[in-house]
């Protein structure tokens, strides 16, 4: 099915009612053919999770993995202003033209693990405002990021990575785990690309002002993407609602992909039953985000790239347990005697 429009970021939870659900006949279909499989049950440990996990949303007890999509979504943001990135802004497209040259990291894990991989530039020379002196986005850009996150999911793909690229979003990512699910901002906040610490005593400050700017949007999770959230942060809810739209499984990657997602996740907690995590971030506030949403990184290897590398990197572990899952022979195949 297609995405359902909505007209106004107030809608967003109603999506959860309109997209399809997890297959739990083809759920169970794994299942059983997992035990038949030459091994003790549940020896594959979460491998076997993960099969029956892709099962559920390809809607089949044997997936497959023929065309895998990446999509890094690149945005520019107006916080920069209050000094919470040591880099300049134009960093942003650098990296942009990097990715598209095929130099960076994403590009060889992508080639390794078999993905196709994208990169989106929203407006680059268009910031959005800076969040401490008001909202970072209207609703009508916020929300045209977010369907053109949606227009670039493959509807043919079985599987979705995604990540993200811009100077200053670890601030925006805070700041949006901070007002979906409260606690310390200092909590949520971490260097980032590599603030000292008087930059994340900037960092903290920046977010505390603007909580309290827009506290009237606390606990409504539209306005709290629009008020302090970045385009390529709109655009990752938008592509996670469109692969709802289409059964196709996500595997989100670090903390701020996670963040732009969380949001979701607060307007609506089943928005994310489709989406895996790639790994945990180096970054500190992960795991509290992580704990926040219930969800459990497929991978640790203490990586902070971003970009989608932690995603990408995960894809071979989702491969790894679909090939267990299809290609292994059953007990009755190999003729061996089960217990």
């Amino acid at each position: 099915m297609s995405l359902p429009r909505i007209s106004s970021l107030s809608r967003l939870a109603d999506l959860a009612d309109r997209l399809p659900v997890a297959d739990t006949q083809a759920a169970e279909a794994a299942r059983a053919r997992q035990n038949t499989l030459t091994k003790p049950p549940g020896s594959l440990g979460r491998l076997e999770q993960i099969a029956e996990f892709m099962a559920a949303w390809r809607g089949t007890a044997r997936p497959e993995i023929r065309n895998a999509q990446a999509l890094v979504f690149a945005g520019n943001h107006g916080i920069c202003a209050q000094g919470v990135n040591p880099y300049p802004q134009d960093v942003t497209a650098q990296m942009v033209a990097n990715f598209r040259a095929g130099g960076a990291a994403i590009n060889q894990i992508c080639a390794l693990n078999g993905a196709d991989l994208s990169v989106i530039a929203l407006e680059l020379d268009r910031p959005t405002e800076d969040f401490t002196a008001g909202p970072a986005m209207g609703e009508v850009d916020c929300l045209d990021a977010l369907w053109q996150g949606a227009a670039a999911v493959d509807g043919g793909a079985d599987i979705l990575i995604l990540g993200e690229m811009g100077i200053g979003n670890s601030t925006v990512a805070a700041a949006l785990a901070a007002a979906c699910f409260g606690g310390p901002v200092a909590e949520w906040v971490g260097p980032g690309t590599g603030s000292d610490k008087a930059g994340l005593a900037r960092k903290i400050d920046a977010i505390e002002r603007g909580l309290k700017r827009h506290a009237g949007v606390l606990g409504h999770a539209g306005g709290v993407l629009a008020a302090l959230g970045g385009r390529e942060q709109a655009a990752i809810c938008g592509a996670v609602l469109a692969a709802r739209a289409e059964r196709i499984p996500v595997i989100l990657d670090g903390f701020i992909c996670t963040a732009a997602a969380a949001v979701l996740y607060a307007a609506d907690k089943r928005l994310l039953d489709h989406c895996l995590v790639g790994h945990t971030s180096a970054e500190p506030g992960h795991r509290k985000l992580l704990a926040a949403i219930h969800k459990r990184p497929v991978l640790e290897f203490d990586m902070r790239l971003g970009e989608g590398s932690g995603a990408a990197l995960a894809l071979g572990i989702v491969r790894a347990a679909l090939a267990c899952h299809n290609g292994m022979a059953t007990f009755g195949e190999a003729g061996v005697s089960e217990a």
